[in-house]
């Protein structure tokens, strides 16, 4: 950065404040990222923290040093062999999965990784080190820790001896009784200490990817291979290290035991990490199943560079919540600075005011970036650039364009999209405008088809502003929500119908106008019914929409995304008017009166939920069915309640996103509230095939369900919520 010498303050994990960044060797930064494991494509969360990484670079850069960036590759698996048969280690589950070698699917996930980096304008690393290629230097950190005394061997395994290590939770904090609940996962019988961590570990039979060692073949833990790349490409002392909160611990804190344990000294000067990305109110993550990928975002017709937008306006030591609605706001506000940026352009206003344009606006920016990388406030400040009067559009433009070397949005080729247009396109741009200044408005609209995937907006008779098509945000063709939150919320209001009956759909829509048909031919004069649409295909939502029509009683809201069981079931208790609503499966047929019935039994204050199909258990391990009488759950495929017992326990948990164990949780809560849950009606409706349920293999029906079953238990478990004699 011209003019001053400018040094970027941020804050440091390991001192807990903002510091100065200091470097090793004056005007050089060598910085280390932890980069994926290539196993499945990146999500939006951890392209985060790559995103803050890019911007501590370009910022760097900006101030005029020299930075050497690594970022490793991890292509290799770290579990045992049990682990792998129950598909946990994840590089070798993937291949065996898409019956592909490690080899194979590391390649392919490392490839799209790096596709992915570059549709959000991340600049490409110094070095991706891959694992698989340093186990030499791995072994050898290995073996310095076992000669100082910090590791020990066991059957063919090497461990770190975290007591040994004076140092060790200085940058989490872990320590003493928050060292041990630390501790993730099963304990091995093999360490001495349940905090120790695997440097080594043996290979079982039949386990790919293995090396020779001095202790037998096997393979590495999982942290030594980050001590082991950074110190061989930065030297056993760099400057800087980035990732996400969640490496804190125990990766980075392993990272530093290990190398400052082989060499002597810190490895690492400076320690910086970025916080969590939000979805649904919680992290996101292939666990929660709330992740999107750039290549979602395409599907969806978002620009990926929307993201890195979206990501600039919050600050990276504070959370930041995602929802796909948010995302579409970004967009359309990066649309709005682009064609800023090619009025400035093509159309430029203004007399040069020969302004200092470093001093006025450019160190102003800089010192926001100083200050713990502040890009919020940077980017508030080229706001103000953009409609300052006292400076013209062509200095508006080189202020933007310089400060867009750090921003990172490609703003430059958006400022010569139209020098860059074929010369037939520029031909027939000409043409329009003369077409319009002659007022030869036919002519003019016949020769938009011959722009061949550019966009012409007219300003004025003669003038006209050229853009990519495929860089313009088209508008919507259908308002969509990505959160429950945003349908209207009338649970505050007094109920003025009778029943509402709510519908969570996604695809199917013959299932759909089936389930309709039935509800609609018993439900009562004053009922209504709410469609939620949770992420269908456009084709599907398309079809759904046109069945919802055909009643004047049905309304539909469509989602753009899978929402999530529970945040869709809450998004119809938000709109629902209805005294009692009834919550339907689309794979449900109701064939004769049910309303009646229902009317009736909810009629008694005592009772809090029914419905056809019960659940009975006594240890909340195994549920028996039953279609009539007390139960302890009413299955969610057809369950009736009264509104305010809804309300009274808050609704739908939106942490189940899939559907199964979300019905006994709810008739939990409800019974724990002191109702009744009494099956009736079962004459009155019939299943039919769970469309969703059959779509999945048995791994992931298992895996799906059992996540849900043990919230569940966890929170029920050994609460008054059984049925007892005195029930």
């Amino acid at each position: 950065m011209a003019g001053e010498a400018v040094q970027l303050s941020i804050y440091d994990t390991l001192q807990r404040r903002v510091v100065p960044l200091t470097t090793e060797r004056a005007g050089e930064v060598r910085m280390y990222t932890c980069g994926p494991t290539v196993y499945r494509p990146a999500h939006l969360g951890n392209l985060r923290s790559y995103l803050l990484a890019d911007w501590i670079r370009r910022t760097l850069e900006h101030f005029g040093n020299t930075v050497v960036a690594i970022k490793n590759i991890t292509d290799v698996g770290h579990m045992r062999q049990e682990a792998v048969a129950r598909g946990e280690d994840k590089v070798i589950a993937a291949a065996l999965a898409e019956g592909k070698t490690p080899k194979e699917i590391a390649e392919f996930y490392e490839a799209r990784f790096h596709d992915d980096e570059r549709q959000l304008g991340i600049l490409p690393a110094t070095r991706f080190p891959r694992a698989t290629d340093h186990v030499p230097e791995m072994i050898a950190i290995v073996e310095t820790l076992m000669a100082r005394g910090l590791a020990y061997e066991v059957e063919g395994a090497v461990y770190f001896a975290v007591r040994r290590f004076a140092g060790y939770g200085r940058l989490s904090g872990n320590v003493g009784e928050a060292l041990r609940q630390g501790v993730r996962g099963e304990i091995d019988p093999n360490k001495r200490d349940p905090a120790d961590f695997a440097l080594w570990k043996k290979a079982e039979a039949g386990r790919t990817l293995t090396w020779d060692s001095p202790w037998g073949r096997g393979f590495p833990g999982w942290h030594i291979e980050c001590s082991a790349m950074s110190t061989k490409y930065l030297g056993k002392r760099f400057d800087l290290h980035t990732g996400g909160v969640d490496n804190i611990f125990p990766h980075h804190e392993d990272e530093i035991a290990q190398s400052e344990g082989a060499y002597g000294q810190a490895s690492v000067r400076h320690w910086v990490h970025g916080q969590h990305l939000l979805s649904d109110g919680v992290k996101m993550a292939k666990s929660a199943r709330n992740t999107v990928t750039i290549d979602e975002l395409i599907e969806l017709q978002i620009d990926p560079l929307a993201f890195r937008y979206q990501c600039l306006l919050t600050h990276y030591r504070t959370r930041m919540h995602f929802s796909l609605g948010a995302l579409r706001q970004a967009a359309e506000a990066l649309d709005h600075l682009r064609q800023r940026v090619r009025h400035w352009a093509q159309l430029p206003e203004g007399e040069p005011t020969r302004t200092a344009l470093h001093e006025r606006w450019l160190e102003p920016f800089g010192r926001a970036l100083a200050d713990d990388l502040n890009l919020p406030a940077a980017v508030a400040w080229l706001q103000r650039c953009a409609v300052d009067r006292a400076i013209s559009d062509v200095e508006r433009l080189a202020v933007f364009l310089e400060a867009d070397k750090v921003l990172g949005l490609d703003l430059a080729s958006v400022a010569t999209e139209h020098a860059k247009a074929p010369r037939e396109v520029v031909a027939s741009v000409e043409e329009h405008r003369v077409a319009r200044a002659s007022r030869d408005f036919q002519r003019a609209d016949d020769l938009r088809v011959t722009f061949d995937g550019y966009r012409v907006d007219d300003q004025g008779a003669d003038r006209a502003v050229v853009s990519r098509a495929d860089r313009r945000v088209s508008a919507r063709e259908r308002r969509t929500i990505s959160s429950a939150k945003e349908v209207p919320d009338r649970r505050g209001e007094s109920p003025t119908r009778s029943w509402t009956v709510g519908i969570v759909t996604r695809e199917y829509p013959a299932d759909l106008a089936r389930c309709l048909a039935g509800a609609l031919a018993y439900l009562p004069a004053d009922g209504e019914v709410f469609v939620v649409d949770s992420g269908s295909r456009d084709e599907a939502q398309d079809q759904i929409e046109e069945i919802a029509a055909r009643d004047g009683r049905v309304e539909a809201h469509f989602a753009d995304r899978d929402l999530g069981e529970g945040a869709a079931r809450n998004a119809l208790v938000r709109l629902a008017r209805g005294r009692m609503l009834l919550m339907l499966d689309s794979s449900v047929e109701i064939y004769a009166d049910l309303f009646a019935p229902l009317t009736e039994m909810l009629a008694d204050p005592r009772v809090g939920l029914a419905g056809p199909w019960g659940l009975r258990t006594t240890d909340l391990k195994h549920f028996d069915e039953v279609t009539t009488g007390d139960a302890e759950a009413i299955q969610g495929y057809c369950a009736a309640a009264r509104r305010e017992v809804l309300l009274e326990i808050g609704g739908f948990d939106e942490r189940y996103r899939f559907y199964r164990n979300l019905d006994i949780a709810v008739s939990l809560a409800v019974r724990e509230r002191g109702y009744r849950v009494v099956a009736i009606g079962a004459d009155r409706a019939r299943r039919h095939a769970h469309r969703v349920w059959e779509s999945l293999s048995d791994d992931e029906r298992l895996k799906r369900s059992r996540r849900n079953f043990d919230r569940m238990y966890r929170r029920f478990h050994g609460k008054s919520v059984l049925i007892t004699e005195a029930d």
